[in-house]
């Protein structure tokens, strides 16, 4: 018993060490590097006339980004009403609360058809279950970018490593088919 006590309470450590866990999440919230963001935007090619819609946005570094160092306009969707607000605030502090809207919502009730890009941070089993929704919402063209996580069969078009203070990434960028 001892041991399994320790290991419950080591687990919470490391939940607490990679990021907070709101009620009702399925993953945790973990930032994602200043660098690994920019890899992202860059690998999608976002642009002035994109769209980028962040899947759990969490503190809306990603969209704010998008906005403010590549000109798109963003909208960020996450779960976590102080994230919400946070995310807000900052894009007020960096001059492009005019281009970009965070939500307070579920991924999967999210609309998604203005979307040109969409980033993602989640897990493989939260893109396999987001996978039929992207497919059937964005138009063929639109790109979706996730950090970390696959999409189980469906190859990417093109997969980059990125190093950041000794961490690897993997980004995986894949391309909305024409519906045949």
């Amino acid at each position: 018993m001892p041991h399994r006590a320790l290991a419950c309470v080591l687990a919470l450590v490391l939940v607490g060490a990679a990021g907070c866990f709101y009620p009702g999440a399925e993953v945790p919230y973990v930032w994602t590097p200043h660098e690994v963001v920019a890899e992202m935007l860059r690998l999608a090619v976002v642009g002035p006339g994109d769209v980028v819609y962040d899947l759990g946005s969490g503190d809306g570094r990603v969209v704010i980004a998008a906005a403010r160092d590549f000109g798109a306009r963003g909208v960020g969707v996450e779960i976590d009403p102080k994230l919400v607000a946070e995310s807000t605030e900052s894009a007020r502090r960096a001059g492009v609360a005019d281009r970009v809207t965070f939500r307070a919502g579920d991924l999967f009730q999210t609309d998604l058809t203005e979307a040109t890009v969409v980033t993602l941070y989640l897990s493989t089993e939260l893109n396999l279950r987001l996978r039929p929704k992207i497919l059937r919402e964005l138009r063929p063209g639109a790109r979706i970018v996730s950090h970390d996580f696959d999409m189980g069969d469906w190859a990417p078009a093109r997969t980059v490593r990125v190093h950041v203070q000794e961490r690897g990434s993997q980004l995986r960028l894949w391309i909305v088919p024409r519906q045949s």
